[in-house]
């Protein structure tokens, strides 16, 4: 690739989507960009470049972002999370919300959806009266709209729910189609909205959220634009709430919005001062063994 061309495409792509794509990436964009190039019947990447300059806000703008975009994602990605949210912090979020009998759940870059149905199957599993007493809402977002369908449409390979489901889950939450594809079942589906975001763009009028799921996305960020996230997203998390970021991820010399959740593994955050989290109870969850 020209050098001109791929200091326009990492500008682009930081200006559209916040991702830094940083010096010597080729092989990252040659991995992602050059199949669509392909499929548009272009000789190679300059090409397609050159064209995205005559149009920078058009179709082929979304479909290269979309294809930069990481969306790897499993059920039950990092099973500590989905634990503690189940023993620690769904039990004090209840204890606030008795009044109004509501839990808000924002999975903020959900991707083809596997986060936002694992946190629905444990809730059903572990919180059965939760779910037929209170109203349970998820919104579920992403910058990739093809990923969204996916989500929404909720089938999935036979190697997508061989990775992070028990055999157990697997035949209770979903129905075989074929001999390759499962569906998520419809009390689960029903329970999730999708909508197309950009984290660095207009959220709307979407609320508050009790738990705040944005794991795995800030790594691929600049540290001003982890910040403006971070503290964008800290005007969506009810007071009592919880924020889950990667493992890999952290607030510290970003943004002082937050604080780390006391007694947990995971890179959880609350408010700064936040209410004391209760101890997490005896009763085993119902994770049990992958496939």
């Amino acid at each position: 690739m020209k050098p001109v061309n791929y200091e326009y495409i990492s500008k682009f792509l930081l200006d559209k989507s916040a991702l830094s794509l940083g010096a010597g990436k080729d092989y990252l964009l040659d991995s992602r960009l050059l199949p669509l190039a392909k499929g548009m019947n272009l000789p190679g990447i300059d090409e397609l470049v050159e064209l995205l300059k005559s149009n920078p806000n058009g179709d082929l703008a979304t479909s290269v972002v979309e294809a930069m975009t990481t969306n790897e994602t499993l059920f039950f990605r990092d099973s500590t999370p989905f634990e503690e949210m189940i023993q620690t912090f769904i039990p004090e979020i209840v204890k606030t919300r008795q009044s109004t009998r509501t839990l808000r759940i924002w999975c903020a870059a959900c991707s083809t959806g596997q986060e936002p149905y694992s946190i629905a199957m444990m809730l059903m599993e572990n919180f059965p009266t939760l779910i037929a007493n209170w109203q349970i809402e998820f919104l579920c977002t992403d910058i990739d709209n093809q990923v969204l369908k996916r989500a929404q449409d909720g089938i999935y390979s036979s190697f997508e729910v061989q990775r992070g489901l028990t055999p157990v889950l697997l035949r209770k939450y979903f129905e075989q189609l074929n001999s390759n594809q499962w569906k998520i079942r419809e009390p689960l589906r029903q329970m999730m909205t999708f909508k197309q975001l950009n984290l660095l763009a207009d959220y709307g009028p979407i609320g508050l959220f009790d738990i705040i799921m944005c794991r795995n996305v800030l790594i691929y960020f600049e540290t001003d634009t982890k910040r403006k996230i971070l503290e964008r997203l800290s005007r969506h998390l009810a007071s009592h709430g919880c924020l889950f970021l990667g493992a890999a991820e952290t607030i510290i010399g970003i943004t002082q919005k937050y604080q780390r959740a006391t007694g947990t593994r995971s890179a959880v955050y609350q408010h700064a001062q936040p209410t004391p989290l209760v101890s997490p109870p005896t009763k085993p969850l119902t994770l049990g063994k992958t496939i």
